[in-house]
C-alpha cells in the first residue's frame, strides 16, 4: 500500500470525526492554525528560501507564485483567521417544508467527505486548502507541487499541530511529502476513500488529472476573461476599469486577456484606453479597425482569441454592439469572468442575461471577481464547471446536502 492510499484511508476517517465536530471546534482549530502559522513565521520564511535557491531557473512569473514574502505570509494568516469567523455552513438549513401529513422534510448542508487538492507552486494553496475544507467539516489530502516541498511541510506540520490543540484528528490535514509523480497517480485510484479532487494549475495539469480518476473532479481549465467597452461608457471609469482588469496583477485567472470594444465608440475613447494600457507597458494585439485607430497594435491573429496569455499582452477587438461582443465571448469565452463598461441599465442587464459565464460583472475590474472580493473568505480556486460547484469555491461551496424526513408514524397509502 502507497502512501497515498495511506493518507486517504486515514483521512477518511478524520472525515467521520469531523462529521461530529461543533462550528465552535472548526473555528477554534482555524485560529489556532492561524497562530501556529505566526509562531512558526521564520521557519516558513526559511524553508522558502530553500524551495526558491534549489528551483533551478525559474520564469519571473513562477517565480512570485512560488515565493512567500511578508505580504503572502500576512494573506495566509488572515485567510485562516477570516475563514475561522465566517458563518459556519454544516447543518445549514437550505430549505424546509411540512407536507399535508404532518412530514417534516428539510435539505441540510452537510461535508462532502475527504477531499484531495492537487496544485503548483503557490504555498498559499496549502493554508487555504486547509482552511476552506475545515470550515465546511472535510478532511483534505494535499498534494502540491515539488518546488514548493519544503514550504509546504513547514504549514502543513502546524496545521496538523493546531488541529489536534483543537480537538480535530491530526489526519485532517494531511500532506503527501514526495516529489513522486507516482503518488499523484494513485492518489487518482483512492475513489473509495476520496469524494472530490480539486486540481489547481495549468490546464495540462487539470486535464490529465480529469482523464485520469473516476473521482469527481472540480475543474478550471481558461481563464480568457472579457471587458466589452460599450459606445456610452464614461471614459474615465472605462480606462480605470480596464487598466486594472489588465495591469493590476497579469499573472492571475481573473485578469483581462481580451478586450472588446463597439465599433460605434468614439476615438477617444479607444485611444485613452489604447494609450494607458501602452503606459503600462501592454503590448496590444488588435483586430484591423483596431489596429487603424491605435499606432503601435500588433495586428490579432485568430489564436490570440483563444489566448490565456497570463502575461503583459492584450487582445483587443471592435465589435458590432452588444451583440458583438456576446456573440464573441460565447464562442471564445472560457465561462470564468466577463464584464461590461456602460452607462445604460438596459445594456447591463441584457449582457448580465445573456453572458454564460460563472462572474459577471458590470462597471467593474475582471480582477474583483474572487472569494475575498465577494465576501466568501478562503477559497480553494474558481471552478468554470456548472455542477457542483461555479465561480469561487469557498466552504460553503465545499458542501453537499442531506434530506431530513421527521414523522410521528406517517405511511406510505
Amino acid at each position: 500500500m502507497g502512501i497515498a492510499e495511506q493518507m486517504a484511508r486515514r483521512a477518511k476517517d478524520a472525515a467521520q470525526v469531523l462529521r461530529t465536530v461543533t462550528p465552535a471546534c472548526r473555528a477554534e482549530a482555524l485560529n489556532k492554525m492561524a497562530d501556529k502559522l505566526i509562531a512558526c513565521k521564520d521557519e516558513v520564511l526559511r524553508a522558502n528560501a530553500d524551495d526558491i535557491a534549489n528551483a533551478g531557473e525559474l520564469t519571473p512569473a513562477f517565480k512570485k507564485r512560488l515565493t512567500v514574502d511578508e505580504k503572502v505570509f500576512n494573506y495566509m494568516v488572515k485567510r485562516l483567521q477570516e475563514a475561522a469567523a465566517l458563518p459556519d455552513p454544516v447543518g445549514r438549513i437550505i430549505e424546509a417544508r411540512t407536507m399535508p401529513s404532518g412530514l417534516q422534510v428539510k435539505r441540510v448542508a452537510v461535508p462532502i467527505g475527504v477531499i484531495a487538492m492537487i496544485y503548483e507552486a503557490r504555498p498559499n494553496v496549502t493554508t487555504d486548502a486547509a482552511a476552506v475544507a475545515l470550515k465546511s467539516g472535510n478532511a483534505v489530502v494535499l498534494k502540491g507541487g515539488s518546488e514548493s516541498l519544503r514550504t509546504n511541510m513547514v504549514l502543513a506540520q502546524a496545521m496538523r499541530e493546531a488541529a489536534v490543540e483543537a480537538g480535530l484528528p491530526a489526519d485532517a490535514v494531511q500532506l503527501i511529502p514526495s516529489t513522486d509523480r507516482a503518488d499523484v497517480a494513485e492518489l487518482l485510484k483512492q475513489d473509495e476513500f476520496i469524494d472530490l479532487i480539486i486540481p489547481r494549475g495549468g490546464k495540462s495539469l487539470i486535464k490529465a488529472i480529469a482523464e485520469g480518476t473516476r473521482i469527481p473532479v472540480l475543474k478550471h481549465y481558461d481563464g480568457i476573461c472579457h471587458q466589452f467597452v460599450a459606445a456610452d461608457a464614461d471614459v474615465d471609469m472605462a480606462v480605470n476599469v480596464v487598466v486594472n482588469s489588465k495591469c493590476q496583477n497579469v499573472a492571475v485567472c481573473n485578469a483581462l486577456e481580451t478586450l472588446l470594444i463597439d465599433s460605434a465608440a468614439s476615438d477617444v475613447l479607444v485611444k485613452s484606453i489604447a494609450r494607458a494600457l501602452q503606459e503600462h507597458g501592454v503590448e496590444l494585439r488588435g483586430c484591423p479597425a483596431f489596429c487603424s485607430i491605435v499606432p503601435g497594435c500588433i495586428p490579432a491573429t485568430d489564436d490570440d482569441w483563444d489566448s490565456e496569455y497570463l502575461s503583459s499582452i492584450l487582445s483587443v477587438k471592435m465589435v458590432d454592439g452588444i451583440r458583438g461582443a456576446m456573440k464573441h465571448i460565447a464562442e471564445h469565452g472560457s465561462g470564468h469572468t466577463d464584464g461590461i463598461i456602460t452607462s445604460s441599465d438596459a445594456l447591463a442587464a441584457e449582457f448580465v442575461t445573456n453572458v454564460d459565464s460563472a462572474s459577471v460583472l458590470v462597471n467593474a475590474s475582471t480582477r474583483l471577481s474572487g472569494g475575498g472580493d465577494y465576501g466568501m473568505g478562503a477559497v480553494v480556486g474558481i471552478s468554470t464547471d456548472r455542477l457542483h460547484a461555479r465561480g469561487p469555491v469557498g466552504p460553503a461551496e465545499l458542501c453537499t446536502y442531506k434530506w431530513v424526513a421527521v414523522g410521528t408514524g406517517q405511511l406510505r397509502d
